[in-house]
């Protein structure tokens, strides 16, 4: 489902008593939801991130796919876009509740648009300041999810082995690079592990490029499907580069790229376009072998955009994750929603 959220804020002083509001809408445009709330006294920039906030978690009670977010804020539509920085530290926390929430869909899309044309959330937001809500309450929301039922998929998550770009710390995305001699002794490794943690394997899914491909050969005689979504992230003109000589020649690309998941390097492919498509591959791998046992075997972006979302962490995980060549993680995953990590990254059985 496709919902339009319009969001506001404001404060009578800047900051002053301040409140937001939030419209969803469908489609046709008609109102699913509407919500609004009083802030106390803080400024119009965090009430403007707190109806964003607001509209992104009604939008995901609804249960949208795809949202459009409407705002007459230029700087909170240019910061979530990923175009502006955000230099205000008390803002970062807000920008990054937002993005972890954004996660949830399949596509998020950030558009300015005149006061005139926002004056329903702009309504709420006003309605909240004047004092016709005193206090905002949500549902309580368990820490913790009920025990699932039935039998999981288990993922066995496998990075390729090492490659020469790899030994070397260069951006090794679309370009076709095999393993090394290293590399192959690596993948023999993590197969008889992966064979250790799901001995039934009803299928290897594997990146299209080679050095994937040969690490997925390693598994033996298991079917083997390909999945282009599985692919690394792009780099564009960082390909075969370190992090220094990119540093050194783009330092200004670099630290918007560092800043903001949604800002591809020069010529290549963004974090959260990636994420849309390993989400497309992890659901069709659900429906697909629901209750059996498959490896997976990718590299490093997909797999910590992978584990984020298992995690429901925020964006700064994936700067934090390190993933050695032929390390292994395991995921289930239920029917109903529920999932659990039992390892990330092992490397045991490279020792």
């Amino acid at each position: 489902m496709r919902v339009t959220v319009e969001a506001d804020g404001g404060s009578r002083g800047n900051p002053g008593p301040a409140g937001y509001g939030a419209v969803v809408r469908d489609e046709s445009g008609a109102v699913l939801a509407e919500r609004l709330g009083a802030l106390g006294v803080t400024t119009n920039n965090v009430a403007e991130y707190s109806g964003l906030i607001a509209g992104l978690k009604a939008a995901r009670e609804l249960g949208a796919d795809e949202v459009d977010v409407r705002m007459d804020s230029k700087l909170v539509i240019e910061q979530m876009a990923g175009r502006w920085q955000i230099k205000h530290p008390g803002l970062r926390p807000l920008a990054e509740e937002a993005r972890g929430i954004a996660q949830g869909f399949a596509l998020v899309r950030y558009g300015w648009i005149p006061r005139e044309r926002n004056k329903d959330a702009d309504r709420l937001a006003n309605a909240a300041m004047d004092g016709e809500v005193k206090e905002v309450t949500e549902p309580a929301r368990r820490s913790w999810s009920p025990p699932a039922t039935g039998s999981p998929l288990r993922m066995v998550v496998i990075r390729h082995g090492e490659t020469p770009y790899t030994a070397q710390k260069r951006y090794s995305g679309r370009g076709d690079v095999p393993l090394s001699d290293l590399g192959h002794e690596q993948a023999a490794r993590a197969a008889a592990r992966a064979r250790e943690l799901a001995p039934d394997l009803a299928a290897v899914i594997t990146s299209p490029l080679r050095r994937c491909l040969e690490t997925a050969a390693a598994l033996g005689d298991v079917p083997l499907i390909v999945e282009d979504d599985l692919i690394e992230c792009d780099f564009g003109e960082w390909e075969g580069l370190t992090y220094a000589e990119v540093h050194e020649r783009y330092a200004a690309e670099q630290e918007r790229w560092l800043a903001s998941t949604a800002v591809p390097p020069p010529g290549g492919e963004s974090f959260q376009q990636v994420a849309m498509r390993v989400r497309r591959a992890v659901r069709s791998l659900q429906d697909r072998f629901d209750g059996r046992q498959i490896a997976v075997v990718s590299h490093v972006t997909p797999i910590k955009l992978m584990l984020r979302d298992a995690l429901a962490a925020s964006d700064s995980f994936l700067f934090r994750l390190y993933l050695d060549p032929a390390g292994v993680s395991l995921l289930d995953s239920w029917p109903d929603g529920g999932v659990a990590v039992r390892s990330v990254n092992e490397t045991a059985h490279l020792s």
